[in-house]
């Protein structure tokens, strides 16, 4: 691997590079910048994990070639979040301290409009933009970017996942044609290649490590869960892990802050990062973090990609994501630069089979571990204070005070002062664990529901991939109607215009009930029984009706929904009158994240949770 200089960068940004403290650069960086430093420019298609160094690989790259002496606009940077271009942009100003007359100016939502218009407007040589802002002060021409010489999409993969597509193709019709484009990836979906053959003329792609490929200093584990215990196994994971520094991952902002509320509740250091904050409340968040005041910050997947920390010890996935490949971007958030990390899985017994499909993306094996029982907890936290306080180093301002002190114990042994000492922090967490049950569900027990379906009823429901679900969507849409937990619906199946979904028996009456008139984007939504146990997935509509409509059993279930359905006025499915009266905040007490309700969430024995000493 090269040096720094011998890669052919220019002094000021060696001299940046040393007051930064880097000492060689990284797998990307020795790829990428030869190649993008050559005289002839040329497109390029970079493939590297989160953490490894990309901004610099494009950025001195881009610092080097520009005119600081122009006030034209020479270089485009697209990002898919606010605190992803805040950090581009922080980093090319460290990168190039040394160019005198360099602005590089961020363009993002959440932000003045007006302020940043001034910034472009004092010439700004590079800009760092999330495509939705960059496109709206390009329609007002408060940017000009048709002499722009390079653009580069950072986070390609997580931009298209995120709809910019349309965006960027905008953006970059009022760019020259014979730019130089740099696209950067954790990831290759069938989008990014797309993309770069729409905008890229014979790119050069350089691939770190395998495509799509976890990092390699990263460990993998799941632990498997009911669904209403996942909480409770979260709270497990971080006791039994008394320095965890770690990012939370959930797939809702719903569930993002609902996780760190009951977490900050429980006494743990937490905090929420997602869409809903303004960009004060997400800056504060994260000042905290960084500085370590938040040991545990939960965060939805767009949210997340604006962090930067190197020392996040553990990721963990509260709930898989929607796309298998965003898992890759999350375990990326641990370790970085050269330290190791854990990335842990939470799941339930239906998603087993994601596991597997997670590793042959990532090319690595997940190990199977149990969610320690309470009186492991007990002895990690036990041992992790007498670490401490053996490790501490003695404050004299305490020497007046010794005679008191001594005279206080003096009838004490150094066994019996020990235990008391230790006793202070032991007994709330043995008091708390002392009647803990075993949160750990089997894989072979897994679910009678995944072999029999004696006790469960599927259902045909009216809706489908034209009204924008999948599988995944659905069962959320059907778990918060329900107020069901997760493992509550299954079998989940979606078609053009028609799903199917499993309920244990006993829920039939509860479906029926909600759904009586219930209407989604101005239409009914029609619930009934079907025959069909998941068998015969490729049957079409008209076929599944049939069946539906014949059976003596069938038509008295019909005409027992028609009459609960008599006098019933249409709703919409998001009113709060849909379940008689009840409102929506109170609905949300009721369900949970896979859980159960509230204050079952924050005890595992039935005794309050005792608040943990909080670090600062």
């Amino acid at each position: 691997m090269n040096t720094f200089q011998e890669l052919g960068l220019e002094d000021n940004i060696l001299q940046a590079i040393n007051d930064l403290g880097f000492e060689k650069p990284s797998e990307v960086q020795d790829k990428a910048i030869p190649i993008l430093l050559q005289e002839e420019d040329c497109d390029l298609v970079a493939l590297a994990q989160t953490g490894t160094g990309k901004t610099a690989a494009f950025g001195f790259p881009m610092l080097q070639k520009i005119n600081v002496d122009s006030r034209t606009t020479q270089g485009l940077i697209l990002s898919p979040t606010r605190e992803l271009c805040l950090q581009i942009t922080n980093e090319l100003k460290l990168y190039g301290k040394y160019y005198k007359g360099l602005n590089v100016t961020a363009i993002y939502g959440g932000a003045s409009i007006t302020d940043q218009a001034k910034q472009v407007k004092r010439g700004a040589q590079i800009i760092v933009a999330t495509p939705g802002r960059m496109k709206d002060m390009i329609s007002r021409r408060l940017v000009d970017i048709s002499k722009i010489e390079y653009s580069v999409l950072d986070e390609a993969d997580e931009m298209l996942n995120m709809g910019f597509y349309e965006d960027i193709t905008e953006i970059l019709s009022h760019s020259p044609k014979d730019k130089s484009t740099w696209l950067f990836s954790a990831t290759m979906p069938k989008e990014v290649s797309i993309i770069a053959k729409k905008f890229m003329h014979n790119p050069i792609e350089i691939t770190v490590g395998t495509k799509n490929q976890g990092a390699t200093n990263v460990s993998h584990e799941y632990y498997l869960v009911n669904a209403r215990d996942r909480y409770l196994a979260l709270k497990r994971l971080a006791d039994a892990n008394p320095d965890i520094f770690s990012v939370v991952f959930c797939r809702t902002k719903r569930d993002t802050q609902k996780v760190a509320e009951h977490l900050i509740d429980d006494g743990y250091n937490a905090g929420a990062l997602h869409g809903d904050l303004s960009q004060n409340q997400r800056d504060l968040v994260m000042k905290a973090f960084r500085n370590k005041q938040i040991q545990m910050l939960v965060a939805t997947d767009v949210a997340a990609r604006g962090i930067d920390v190197d020392d996040i010890t553990h990721v963990i996935n509260y709930q898989l994501p929607d796309e298998i490949e965003t898992y890759t971007h999350r375990s990326g958030r641990t370790g970085r630069a050269g330290k190791s990390g854990v990335s842990m899985v939470i799941i339930s017994k239906s998603e087993m089979r994601k596991i597997k499909s997670i590793e042959r993306i990532i090319k690595k094996q997940f190990e199977q571990k149990d969610i320690p029982s309470g009186m492991e907890i007990c002895q990690v936290q036990l041992m992790s204070l007498a670490n401490k306080v053996h490790d501490t180093e003695i404050n004299h301002d305490i020497d007046p005070y010794l005679n008191d002190i001594n005279e206080l114990f003096e009838d004490t042994t150094k066994d019996e002062l020990i235990k008391k000492f230790f006793s202070v922090e032991f007994t709330r967490f043995h008091d708390y664990y002392l009647k803990a049950k075993d949160l750990n569900a089997s894989a072979q027990s897994s679910s009678a529901r995944d072999t029999s379906d004696e006790k469960s009823t599927r259902y045909f429901i009216n809706v489908g991939k034209k009204d924008g679900f999948d599988w995944m969507k659905l069962k959320d849409f059907l778990k918060e109607v329900l107020e069901l937990g997760k493992d509550d619906v299954f079998k989940v199946d979606v078609k053009d215009s028609f799903s199917f979904f499993n309920t244990e028996t006993k829920e039939q009456e509860k479906v029926f009930e909600v759904f009586k008139e219930m209407t989604y984007d101005g239409r009914n939504v029609n619930v009934e029984i079907t025959e069909d146990k998941g068998r015969s997935r490729n049957r079409g509509r008209g076929g599944d009706r049939r069946r539906r409509s014949g059976g003596g059993d069938r038509r008295r279930s019909d005409r027992r929904r028609s009459d609960r359905r008599s006098g019933s006025g249409d709703f919409n499915v998001n009113s709060s009158s849909r379940r008689g009266g009840s409102n929506d905040g109170n609905r949300s007490d009721r369900r949970g994240s896979g859980d159960s309700s509230r204050s079952s969430r924050r005890s595992d024995s039935g005794s309050s949770r005792p608040r943990r000493n909080r670090r600062k």
